[in-house]
């Protein structure tokens, strides 16, 4: 793969904070900053090759000052890159910053392009491809579990994983390629057969375990989809605002009022939570509201968990349409209005007590779990969250964690699965040695391409950079 040799400018924070940054990176780094950078007093330009830090001026190409910044300065390979860099702490004005890098555009650099900084830094060797997509995970991560596992990934622990994986299938392959040197004589087998069926399968289950992970992965990235399930006026949409502490659906003692889907999110213990209030499921003849209790139904088969809100005893033929559509997903009952009852908590003799609901459930076959509030006065909430968090039944997330949040990662761990599915079919049909290298070497390969191994396509690698941020 070819190494860039222009030197590339770029703003590498945000523009309206009190400071902001530009970084360089290139042959010329040094140099160009150099040329623009003068000292307070002596209006000299320093020598900044044998700096680390110097406070001066910036100037434009006329000499003109621009700003009073902070010029760190990254000699290659000891930077993020690989490469001679700088940075340069501007004030955060949006036009200051605009002028600083036009300045050193106008000296010889170039505006980077979308994720080169992070794309030099993998060319370089200063990372592999899984980490290079974790720094971008790593700025999009919008709660605590995702920011964990994306800083895990930086570290390397799933390149390690992936390397121990690759260096027990490199050692298959060998011995089975050794047989093939010695195809004259038969009767040698280096690679005891029973032993490498033992390890393909081992190898296979770590990396069935790491594809599963990607649905936990996923849920986390994206956030985990609860539908707020009910008939019109029991209280979804003022549940939903207590959920997500703010007046996000209108609140209306008139049936209908919700007629489309509503989505927001909402963290519980540092994961997020997706949560869709839908119209109200009734008969009616209004066809705009018919759509949105279509798109009601179509939630609940999309969501992980349903929360179905009551505020009264629902009939055996409703509780037997909730389970069918609630198969397979975790499904929490929650009484509403409990605030209408006599004192705080409905009393265990009410229509629309917990000890009736699951009298009534008990004859169809779903799993749930059951709990009273009142979502106008807030009272459960908490209670609801807790259960929500257990529903979700998300491992406990450090940063050596190992969850596969990236369908990159995904897709070619399932490839490899494939390919040592057939490696283990093929030993228990006696192929011979050079069949079960080829499919050893794919399975090498899909694995490989993770970690960029075997990436040389420039096409691809401009496809995985380009939804990076311009500055990384």
């Amino acid at each position: 793969m070819q190494i860039e040799t222009d030197t590339i400018a770029a703003l590498a924070t945000p523009a309206g904070g009190a400071i902001g940054v530009i970084r360089l990176s290139g042959p010329e780094a040094i140099a160009i900053t150099q040329k623009l950078i003068v000292s307070r007093k002596s209006r000299q330009h320093p020598d900044l090759a044998s700096k680390m830090r110097y406070y001066g001026f910036l100037t434009d190409s006329e000499g003109n000052d621009i700003d009073d910044v902070l010029v760190s300065v990254f000699h290659g390979p000891h930077s993020y890159t690989g490469e001679d860099s700088t940075e340069i702490s501007c004030h955060g004005s949006s036009f200051i910053l605009q002028q600083a890098l036009h300045a050193l555009i106008n000296a010889g650099a170039r505006q980077a392009e979308p994720g080169e900084y992070t794309r030099r830094a993998y060319l370089n060797g200063k990372m592999d491809l899984s980490q290079a997509e974790a720094v971008a995970d790593l700025v999009s991560a919008s709660n605590r579990a995702t920011h964990k596992l994306a800083l895990s990934q930086l570290k390397g622990h799933f390149s390690s994983e992936l390397s121990l994986l690759r260096d027990q299938l490199l050692k298959m392959t060998s011995l089975l390629e050794l047989e093939l040197d010695f195809s004259d004589h038969e009767e040698l087998e280096f690679a005891d057969r029973t032993e490498l069926k033992s390890l393909a399968e081992t190898i296979d289950k770590r990396i069935t375990t790491l594809a599963r992970s990607f649905e936990t992965g996923n849920a986390l990235k994206q956030g985990i989809p609860v539908a707020i399930i009910g008939k019109t006026n029991v209280g979804k949409s003022t549940l939903l605002n207590q959920l997500l502490h703010e007046e996000k659906a209108i609140v209306s003692d008139i049936d209908g009022t919700t007629r489309d889907v509503i989505e927001d999110t909402t963290q519980i213990n540092g994961i997020t939570f997706r949560f869709i209030d839908t119209a109200g499921i009734r008969k009616t003849d209004d066809k705009i509201e018919q759509m949105g209790i279509e798109r009601a139904y179509q939630k609940l088969d999309e969501a992980t968990i349903v929360i179905w809100v009551l505020d009264a005893m629902p009939s055996n033929a409703e509780i037997e349409e909730m389970a069918e559509k609630c198969e397979g997903k975790k499904l929490v009952i929650a009484l509403n209005k409990s605030d209408l009852a006599e004192g705080d908590k409905l009393p265990e003799n009410s229509e629309l007590s917990p000890s009736r609901i699951q009298e009534e459930c008990s004859k169809f076959d779903m799993q749930y779990s059951i709990l009273k509030l009142s979502a106008k006065f807030g009272e459960g909430i908490s209670e609801l969250e807790e259960k929500l968090y257990a529903a979700a039944d998300i491992p406990e997330i450090n940063e050596n964690s190992i969850i596969v949040t990236n369908a990159r990662h995904y897709e070619a761990l399932t490839k490899a699965h494939i390919s040592i599915t057939r490696v283990i079919e093929g030993m228990e049909m006696e192929m011979s040695g050079d069949l079960l290298a080829e499919d050893l070497n794919m399975c090498l390969e899909e694995l490989g391409d993770i970690t960029g191994g075997t990436i040389n396509s420039e096409e691809r690698l401009q496809n995985i950079f380009k939804h990076f941020c311009v500055g990384k």
